[in-house]
């Protein structure tokens, strides 16, 4: 092992970037810093560790969330100044509840032939069920620092509030046209819905069959049966 992390070239501040990314769908889950203590405490024990920064110490990946990462293998570059850790990832890698940190776009080329193939799209009901995974974890395991937990502990009638707001603010954001803040908004609405599911023991599963109930049904029927029905 000492020969390998003598090969590494730590910075003048004994830290080496790892970029971290899912051995099997090889997507890049996050990136973070390691001193030679993290290095090594990474191989020992086959789970990641860092160093972070801000808090002058050494780190396990999941150390509170629970979402660790089981290393399966360690690669470093042609300059032996950045390392790439495959890892099988429990939960999710980013603590906004997102599967990676990378999901905020900068920029992104179309050419003409790929606007005519259409763009890709995320595995929506994949991306729900993940982040409710994690909201499940945190009702059922609370945490001081988690912002889910809290909202447990408060009661029904806090999440309630929360709902209220997100939607007054998604409603003044369609209002004033912001498409950036429609999509936030919507978001911060989407994720609080999932924790009112959660709190009633749903899943988006029952939402989605509930949608899946109402495939080749008139919308408009279906207000005049419901208009009877009452």
């Amino acid at each position: 092992m000492n020969d390998f992390i003598n090969q590494i070239k730590f910075n003048s501040h004994g830290l080496v970037p790892a970029i971290i990314q899912d051995s099997q769908t090889l997507a890049v889950l996050m990136m973070a810093y390691m001193n030679d203590e993290a290095l090594r405490t990474t191989i020992k024990t086959g789970i990641s560790h860092f160093w972070s920064r801000s808090r002058q110490r050494l780190w396990q990946k999941g150390e509170t969330s629970g979402n660790i990462q089981r290393v399966k293998k360690i690669l470093y570059d042609c300059d032996a100044d950045t390392l790439l850790l495959l890892v099988e990832q429990t939960g999710v890698a980013c603590h906004t509840g997102s599967p990676s940190c990378f999901f905020r776009e900068l920029y992104e080329r179309v050419d003409s032939s790929d606007a005519r193939k259409g763009p890709d799209r995320p595995n929506l009901a994949g991306i729900l069920s993940t982040v409710y995974d994690v909201i499940v974890e945190r009702r059922d395991t609370p945490s001081e620092t988690s912002y889910v937990s809290s909202l447990y502990s408060s009661g029904l009638d806090k999440i309630l509030k929360k709902i209220s707001e997100e939607s007054g603010e998604l409603i003044i954001s369609s209002k004033n046209n912001n498409r950036d803040e429609i999509v936030y908004e919507a978001a911060d609405l989407w994720f609080h819905s999932l924790v009112l599911l959660g709190y009633h023991g749903l899943s988006p599963q029952d939402v989605c069959g509930e949608l899946e109930k109402r495939f080749g049904v008139s919308g408009m029927e279906k207000k005049k049966r419901e208009g009877k029905a009452k």
